[in-house]
């Protein structure tokens, strides 16, 4: 969950998860539908799913058991050289560096090193970097403290040099440069309509086979041309997008029964659906009840 994710906002999912999930046998036996559900909101779902498929291979033959050598994690879905070493570190205290955006910055800082940490050399100059400074025994303590180092002090934009505990033979002369990155790609503004079709207390909705590949979100609308206002419009980022969501009043012309349902109103609270149509879908239906009996929406 922490990958690409800030810790205050992982808190209370990780807790609600374990609750859900207290094993890799509980989750192997959900289906995709719970583990999406129980994931909604967090973003980057590919993790969700690669960690359901991880625990089928955690607890059938040949495995059975969580492997606690870092070639083997690395044959698990989903699990890179970050996540494997630091599992190896936390959870068994093995002597292993950890490379992920904070103890990044801070060793950027601390040794002043000036190429791209987000190309081949430069990344590979940064775990270096780790394994040198790692000490012997107490690896997991180490690299906690590492972690809070770079989330705590050694911040992005203002780092709190006169607090630091490492300032005496920290290299940097102008850490706010610091870390060095390859340009980013420039942001693309997209917009995506779709439709908010109602009828006998069910609502249509779609399931996305892309970008929330199995969740549940509203149809797309494929219409060549659409109603001149929409009932809503939001806007959302994604990776290097910000997406404009326009949802129209439409009947749908013919249900693609392979990736189209109706649902009832109440069971909305167990689907897992992306949180920009969740949001868009709680607007539109206090919308509908604030108007006055048979007054139609322009």
């Amino acid at each position: 969950m922490l990958q690409q994710t800030q810790v205050a906002t992982v808190c209370s999912y990780y807790s609600e998860w374990l609750r859900r999930f207290p094993n890799f046998a509980a989750l192997a036996v959900a289906s995709e539908c719970e583990v999406l559900h129980a994931w909604q909101g967090l973003g980057y779902y590919a993790r969700a799913r690669n960690l359901h498929a991880a625990s089928k291979m955690v607890v059938n033959p040949p495995r059975r058991f969580f492997p606690c050598e870092i070639a083997q994690m690395q044959q698990l879905p989903g699990v890179g050289r970050y996540t494997a070493h630091a599992v190896a570190a936390f959870a068994f205290d093995q002597a292993v560096p950890i490379v992920e955006a904070n103890t990044a910055r801070a060793l950027a800082r601390i040794f002043n090193f000036r190429k791209p940490i987000d190309q081949a050399a430069g990344r590979e100059a940064i775990w270096n970097y780790a394994a040198a400074l790692l000490p012997k025994g107490s690896a997991r303590i180490y690299n906690s403290a590492l972690v809070d180092l770079g989330a705590l002090v050694c911040l992005p934009r203002k780092p709190k040099c006169a607090i630091c505990p490492v300032r005496k033979f920290c290299r940097a002369t102008n850490p706010e440069i610091l870390p060095i990155k390859k340009a980013r790609p420039p942001i693309r503004r997209l917009i995506e309509t779709h439709l908010f079709a109602v009828r006998q207390n069910k609502i249509l909705l779609e399931q996305s086979g892309n970008r929330w590949c199995g969740m549940w979100m509203l149809p797309r609308l494929h219409a060549r041309s659409t109603p001149a206002r929409p009932l809503h419009t939001s806007n959302f980022a994604f990776t290097n997008h910000r997406i404009t969501l326009r949802v129209f009043p439409q009947r749908p012309r013919k249900i693609d029964n392979g990736r189209q349902r109706w649902f009832s109103i109440r069971s909305l609270s167990s689907i897992p659906i992306p949180s920009p149509h969740r949001r868009a879908i709680v607007d539109l239906f206090s919308a509908t009840r604030a108007r006055p009996p048979g007054q139609q929406r322009s």
